[in-house]
């Protein structure tokens, strides 16, 4: 299949397709400008040609604009649409789940009076991947698909939501549908992390590379995003220095995004700069607090010997994940690599695993179990997260811990 020929790195695509591509977004844009009902705010969507550029201060632009719009006008879905859009982004920005609910009551408005709005439902799957209600995802990006078989978006949305459940050969086959549609920067970016799924990083930093190269300017978080995957790419292949320019090419482009941010101060800290990391982490933390950066503060504050402001940050993170932004993925592994609370590690990582099966999950379950003492269920756990290939350096020393812990088990 086409997916999986593009999985090896010889099967790149020329910059010559790239161009082709610009012309085909473009025109598809078109189309979809001159779709809008009489009277509705027509304009390109957030990260497309003709758009605004989607720098922080022009989001927040056009987040205030669409709100104006709709204190006059009410029923203007147009409007409604391209409020949506800019909040979504925002949250992937600012790490504030509360953009994304009410990006939804926004789209619920316009959908409540237009069952049928393509551009609504098609957000909306978008907006159910952003809340991590991936199965509401899989249908919504069905449904969209059905009404618009050669959108390539649609089988992006499907995609995306089987990945985070676990369903890899279904989601391949979805991306393998979005690039023969249409190439693109969101389809380049799929195909990268399919082959770093399946232990390819290499091939999947030449993709990132090509997404990143297909990400106009005028897109800047979009091409700040992109920096920042290649970023944690080089990262994986043992490249600091190369992983440094990569994510300063992307605060380049959106100065202070929270990827780039990140990154840069995972790579810093690897070099002993356990005090520059910290800073940047909480200089991020003090605009836009979240649980992974409070256990990202943490773990650095452990190791600089402030175990007490450690403890508060460890904290932060807990009840972050308990009840501001719920990951029972993130809050599992997080218990049982803090040996906290081991028994609700192993309750939540359970009921995580009932409900998606994919390689993380099953890997904070592996984690919990090990740390339980429950080394044939942390084994059982282990082989379903290692069953793509990944190379992702925490399962594997996950997996040489209890694969250890197993030999000592069985040499008694």
């Amino acid at each position: 299949m086409f997916m999986r020929s593009l999985l090896s790195p010889s099967s790149l695509v020329s910059t010559t397709v790239i161009v082709a591509v610009v012309a085909m977004v473009a025109m598809a844009n078109w189309r979809d400008a001159h779709r809008g009902r009489d009277g509705d705010t027509i304009a390109a969507s957030i990260g497309t040609l003709g758009a605004p550029k989607t720098s922080r201060e022009e989001l927040a632009q056009r987040v205030k604009d669409m709100d104006a719009r709709l204190a006059a006008h009410p029923d203007d879905a147009g409007a409604a649409i391209l409020l949506a859009d800019a909040l979504l982004r925002q949250t992937r920005v600012l790490g504030n789940p509360g953009l994304a609910i009410r990006a939804e009551r926004v789209l619920t408005r316009v959908l409540n009076g237009d069952p049928s709005n393509y551009e609504a439902n098609r957000m909306l799957g978008a907006l159910y991947l952003s809340q991590h209600r991936f199965r509401e995802a899989v249908k919504a990006g069905e449904r969209n698909r059905d009404a618009r078989p050669y959108d390539p978006v649609n089988y992006g949305v499907i995609g995306d939501g089987h990945l985070e459940l676990g369903e890899y050969d279904a989601a391949f086959d979805a991306y393998d549908r979005m690039m023969a549609l249409r190439p693109s920067a969101a389809a380049y970016s799929r195909v990268a992390y399919a082959r770093e799924l399946q232990g390819n990083v290499a091939g999947a930093l030449e993709s990132m590379r090509l997404a990143a190269d297909a990400t106009g300017a005028d897109d800047p978080e979009a091409l700040a995003w992109a920096h920042a995957q290649v970023g944690d790419l080089y990262v994986q292949l043992d490249k600091r220095y190369e992983a440094k320019q990569a994510y300063s090419a992307a605060s380049h482009a959106f100065p202070g995004h929270p990827f780039a941010v990140i990154g840069y101060a995972r790579v810093i800290a690897a070099e002993g700069d356990l005090g520059g990391a910290l800073t940047l982490l909480q200089r991020l933390a003090d605009a836009s607090p979240t649980p992974d950066l409070a256990a990202r503060i943490g773990d650095l504050l452990e190791r600089m010997g402030r175990h007490e402001a450690a403890e508060r940050q460890f904290a932060l993170a807990e009840s972050g994940w308990r009840a501001d932004a719920p990951e029972p993925k993130n809050l599992a592994r997080f218990l049982a690599e803090h040996d906290r609370k081991i028994d609700d590690a192993i309750a939540i990582a359970e009921q995580a695993v009932s409900e998606r099966h994919d390689i993380f999950t099953e890997d904070a379950l592996a984690w919990a179990y090990f740390k339980a003492g429950r080394i044939e269920d942390a084994r059982n756990a282990i082989a379903l997260a290692l069953r793509t290939g990944t190379r992702d350096r925490d399962i594997r020393a996950h997996a040489a811990a209890i694969g250890a812990a197993a030999a000592r088990v069985a040499s008694r």
